[in-house]
């Protein structure tokens, strides 16, 4: 009797040990990425009591965490993180070097996405003309798309375009943003299709943009129980239009002719919610998750950022704002398990980059913080030259902590371009906000193996970046005394969540340091595709079953 049991157990574990593996095998119907703009690593833990359990608790519980995962380069802004993300690279591979930056062959500023041989589908707007030719290396989409021979779909959206466009490379089937003010629409690019899909205009013409905008933002909970924030009015926090003072309740309705009318719902926790609205319309619109290939759709929720820049790192409006997203969370991660399947998609979840606390805020609790005057740092690099070389025409350019050298100034003057930017570098940092200093030329011949000289290395692009690049001091920005914003290689800035879910990935968490450029390279690997033609990270194979 004894031996038919242990036979009869051997045969169910062998059958469920072949169906478990069979269930592995089994590539994702879809996978869903989601990149939180402004994400800091410890709002996870920060709110962690407060968020229910089915969405950020449900990937964590469920999914795999890495509790140490930084950016590995400067600057982290909003296009540079989402090109490296899905390339698996840094910008001196990728190209995007910052959101905006300064082209010393065209000898002006310019945008990442910005695009003129192309035009707007949606409207008779300029808002899509845009693409991705900036971009120098595929993506994990593009890959898909080579892997499948150009079947399934790859789909991009987000509130802001270059959050939409540089997550699914060059051959997406579609990236879609919103143009705001009066528009209210989401669009695209020529670049794309010549016309939107009739499930993008139905969108458009009954979205519930309106209706959020007829709200008032008031806290989700008793505005007592927040006390992981400062206190609701304190003079750190940016006003919207019209009111007297940053506090709850904030009725949008009489807000929003002052504050750009459909543009205020980029400002609130409802801009979040009106970009869950979409993404569903987009799986069943596009029918995603349905074929036998595997699809890719990229969501980025933007207003995390919008809310960030204006109130801070510790304000109520920040808890409220990611109290609510967990709840939009949780709704899309319910509409996924019904409408694709809960063994049939694979999701990750992450920060373009994260941000500083209000630097006027950690000065008041005696925290070294800085803010620098754009007008006279600029002063201060012409006076080094006029006078070690007698000119103030040296310089091109001084944006994004780079300066751009006027070289056919130099060569008319008889000077040595890299003797120039030497003595620029050397005396730049006499400036009483810059920390560190250094030529395009040491990039170039230095190998920095780590810590934030390895990241100002890894955001240098030898074709595109300037001839000086500097690092101010922590916590030092160059904007008004309210608000936030990021940019810098410090752990403030660096410190992202990753978190994988579903099919292929196992539950577990590691505190092992990990780069954002690891993701895209562990996606492929799951998918069993080539990574991105440009990708430096690493697979994170203790994530993967």
């Amino acid at each position: 009797m004894k031996n038919i049991i242990l036979f009869v157990l051997c045969i169910f574990l062998f059958f469920s040990n072949c169906t478990e593996k069979k269930i592995q095998d089994k590539k994702p119907k879809l996978v869903v990425s989601i990149v939180i703009d402004q994400m800091r690593y410890d709002y996870l833990t920060r709110y962690a009591e407060r968020y229910g359990k089915g969405g950020f608790n449900r990937i964590l519980k469920n999914g795999f965490s890495l509790e140490n995962a930084h950016y590995n380069y400067i600057p982290t802004y909003t296009a540079v993180g989402h090109a490296s993300i899905f390339t698996g690279t840094t910008p001196n591979n990728h190209g995007i070097i910052s959101n905006n930056w300064y082209d010393k062959f065209l000898k002006e500023s310019i945008y990442c996405v910005d695009d003129s041989n192309y035009a707007t589908v949606g409207n008779s707007g300029n808002v899509g003309k845009k693409s991705p030719q900036r971009l120098y290396t595929t993506t994990i989409s593009d890959e898909l798309h080579l892997a499948q021979n150009m079947k399934g779909k790859t789909i991009g959206l987000s509130i802001k375009d270059r959050s939409a466009i540089l997550p699914v490379g060059h051959t997406a089937n579609g990236a879609y943003w919103y143009d705001a003010a009066n528009n209210n629409q989401w669009v695209t690019s020529s670049y794309y299709m010549k016309k939107l899909p009739k499930w993008v205009a139905d969108f458009n013409a009954n979205n519930n943009a309106d209706n959020y905008l007829n709200e008032t933002w008031n806290t989700l909970y008793d505005i007592n129980t927040y006390e992981k924030s400062r206190s609701d009015n304190n003079i750190f926090e940016k006003n919207l239009n019209g009111k007297a003072t940053p506090t709850f309740p904030k009725k949008l309705k009489e807000l929003r002719a002052k504050n750009g009318n459909f543009n205020l719902i980029k400002t609130v926790p409802a801009g979040n919610t009106y970009t869950v609205d979409f993404a569903k319309a987009a799986i069943i619109g596009e029918q995603l998750g349905k074929t036998a290939y595997t699809d890719f759709l990229t969501v980025s929720f933007s207003s995390t950022d919008y809310i960030g820049h204006r109130y801070g790192v510790a304000a109520v409006e920040t808890e409220d704002t990611y109290l609510r997203l967990d709840k939009d969370l949780e709704d899309f991660f319910t509409f996924l398990d019904t409408e694709v399947g809960k063994n049939n998609y694979t999701l990750f979840l992450t920060a373009d980059h994260a941000a500083v606390h209000v630097p006027a805020y950690l000065q008041s609790l005696k925290i070294s913080a800085h803010y620098m005057d754009a007008k006279k740092f600029k002063n201060f690099i012409l006076e080094i030259t006029q006078k070690y070389f007698n000119s103030k025409e040296l310089v091109e350019n001084i944006s994004n902590y780079q300066i751009f050298l006027n070289k056919d100034k130099i060569a008319s003057l008889g000077l040595d371009k890299n003797e120039v930017a030497q003595k620029l570098a050397d005396e730049v940092i006499n400036f009483d906000k810059i920390y560190k200093a250094v030529t395009a030329r040491t990039l170039q011949t230095t190998n920095f193996t780590d810590g934030i000289m390895n990241s100002l290395q890894n955001g240098y692009n030898q074709k595109f970046s300037g001839d000086v690049l500097m690092i101010p001091y922590p916590a030092t920005l160059i904007r008004e005394r309210k608000g936030t914003s990021h940019g810098s290689g410090y752990s403030y800035d660096t410190h992202i969540p990753i978190i994988f879910y579903g099919n292929g990935i196992k539950k577990g968490k590691s505190s092992k340091k990990y780069s954002i450029i690891d993701i895209a390279p562990t996606i492929s690997n799951l998918l069993k595709i080539e990574s991105p033609n440009g990708t430096s990270g690493k697979v994170i194979e203790e994530a993967l079953k």
